[in-house]
Parts: C-alpha cells; structure tokens; sequence
C-alpha cells in the first residue's frame, strides 16, 4: 500500500505537469513575433495576384485556421481536436496535415536517435565501471578521453565528421536520409541505401553518449568504492565478485534516469545535428516551423517532447520504486 500511494502522487503530479505543459504548448508559440497567416499571404503574392484577391486571401486564411476567435476559444478548440488525435493542418504547408509532416519525420528521428542513446548508454557504462575498478593507465586513458568526447558539443563532431568522412575523405555521403530519386518505404533497396546516410550522423551522437555516460558512470562507482557500506563488506570477508554486483546497482541508478531522459527528449534532442546533416527528422521540422512560425507543427513537436519526456521520468519513479531499497523502505515507514 505504501508503495502504491508513492506511485499515485507521482502520477498525479506528473498529470499537473501536463496540464500546465498543454496551456505553456498553445500560448509559447503565439508570442513569437509575426503572424504566419501573412508570411504564407506573402509567400503567395509573389504569383502576381491582386491586392483585393490577396485580402480575401487573407480573411479566408484567418478564419479557416480559427485566428478570428478569442484566444480562451481558441484553445477550447485546440484541446478538443488533441482528443480526437488531430493536431491540425499545417500553416506554411497548407493543407499538408501535421499528423502526415510529423508521421513522416518520426521515424527517420527515432532511427537515428534510439539505437545512438542505446548503444552510447550502454558501452559508456560499461567503459566506466571497468575503468573505475581496473584503475591505472587503463582508467587514465578513460577518463581522459571520455572526458574529452563529453565536453564537446554534439554538433561540432557532427560537422567535423562531415568535413573529415564524406568531404575531405570521402567514405560516406554529404548529408541527407536517402538518395536523390528514391521514396521512403520498407524496402530492402532503400533500407541499405539509407543505412549508408544513417551512419555519420549515428557516429556524431554515438561517440557523445558514450563519453558522457563513461564520465558519469565512472565517478558513481569510484564514489561507492569508497563508501563505507564497502569497507565494511570487506572487513566481514565479502568476496569481490558480491561487491561489485552491489557497488554497480547503486551506482547504475542516476545512470538509468538519465537513459530516460535521453530517450525522452530524443524527439527534439539531435536537432541541429540533424540540420548539419540536412536529415529529414523531427529536429528539421521544428526548426523550419520556428522559423515560418507554423504554431500547429510546433505545438505538435513540443507536446511529443513533454508527453515523452514525462512518461520516461514516470517510468523511471516506477522503476525506482521497485529497485531502489531506499524508496521501499521510506514507504515502509511511511505505513507504520
């Protein structure tokens, strides 16, 4: 019982946060400046039409995206097309659907992106709990270039790679998903024609995870290393191989939160990665939605990011509630 009580105030406290995320969602993209409604009026001007058919133009755009409405009414209006899983039509793309822009580029993120936070959380964690128990030239080297790769900006490796792999030395192709010709499907000849675009940006995110999960995960285990729970082991003739298994749960704990904040935020996490690239993800299309101001794509992307972003830390306080002896114990007290 204590532990369900634990678990229904985090979820009611992560459900308040979506709510004060929805009303941040609709309101945030509104204060930016300029009204989309006349860049996409100008956009179209240049095809020489009049200046009376572009007024009409305008007041047809207006009312069709709701515009003309109080802004409360607007947002009544926002709230129930989300419960009917419609996230509106697109400003600058009219009527491109943002439920068909966002289904496109999804997925092209989520390869990108999932298998790098992955791969990175795990060989990172690795490299660091062994460095931090062999020690030596092995955990100097390590640390050292964990440290190195950790402190540099993901997208400065991405266009370093770029230069380096598919312009001075060419290896790989010069950005983009797929070649010039070819149409998104599950296919075999696009699937080996976009692995080959996939690997540079892939190796940009990758090599950054993994020296940032190394740094992290080898200061948690040289912190419990020391701490007196393992001295005391020691002292009552623990063996070692039953220290580690002990040492590294303890340690594993942050680690495992920051694995779901990563895969939380990887909807919007690579995105100028993705711009130096010129990938076709979510990353681009939030940039080029901020850019023309196209409220319904961003509100889309950035309610993806919190909707994620919130249940992966939910996810991790269920975990924690289970694995982490502490919780259980607080909880324990709690019933008593």
């Amino acid at each position: 019982m204590g532990l369900g009580r634990y678990l229904l105030r985090k979820f009611l406290w992560y459900l308040g946060a979506l709510l004060v995320a929805l009303l941040l969602n609709f309101f945030l993209p509104r204060l930016i400046p300029g009204n989309p409604v006349d860049a996409l009026v100008g956009r179209l001007s240049q095809g020489g039409a009049g200046s009376d058919q572009l007024q009409a133009m305008h007041t047809q755009y207006v009312k069709e995206f709701g515009l003309d409405k109080p802004m409360w009414q607007q947002f009544f209006i926002y709230l129930g097309n989300l419960a009917k899983g419609d996230l509106g039509t697109s400003f600058m793309q009219y009527p491109a659907s943002v439920n068909k822009l966002v289904g496109d580029a999804l997925p092209f993120s989520v390869a990108l992106q999932l298998p790098a936070i992955l791969f990175g959380w795990l060989i990172g964690n690795l490299l660091g709990a062994i460095a931090a128990f062999k020690g030596g030239w092995f955990d100097k080297g390590a640390f050292v270039g964990s440290l190195f790769l950790s402190s540099m900006p993901y997208y400065c490796l991405a266009i370093l790679l770029l230069f380096g792999l598919a312009v001075w030395y060419p290896m790989f192709p010069q950005g983009r998903a797929y070649s010039l010709g070819l149409t998104p499907e599950f296919s075999f000849t696009f699937l080996n024609d976009a692995i080959s675009y996939w690997w540079l940006p892939f190796l940009s995110l990758v090599l950054i995870f993994i020296g940032g999960q190394a740094v992290g995960m080898r200061s948690m285990a040289i912190y419990e290393l020391g701490s007196d729970y393992v001295n005391y082991g020691r002292g009552l003739g623990m063996k070692d191989s039953q220290m580690v298994r002990y040492i590294f749960r303890n340690a594993m704990l942050p680690q495992i939160t920051g694995l779901a904040l990563s895969i939380g935020g990887l909807v919007g996490g690579a995105l100028i990665t993705e711009l130096v690239f010129n990938y076709p993800g979510m990353g681009s299309l939030l940039f080029g939605a901020i850019s023309s101001n196209d409220y319904p794509v961003i509100q889309a992307i950035t309610l993806i990011i919190t909707v994620t972003v919130l249940m992966a830390n939910f996810a991790v306080e269920v975990l924690y509630g289970f694995i982490d002896p502490r919780i259980k114990a607080t909880q324990g007290g709690d019933k008593s």
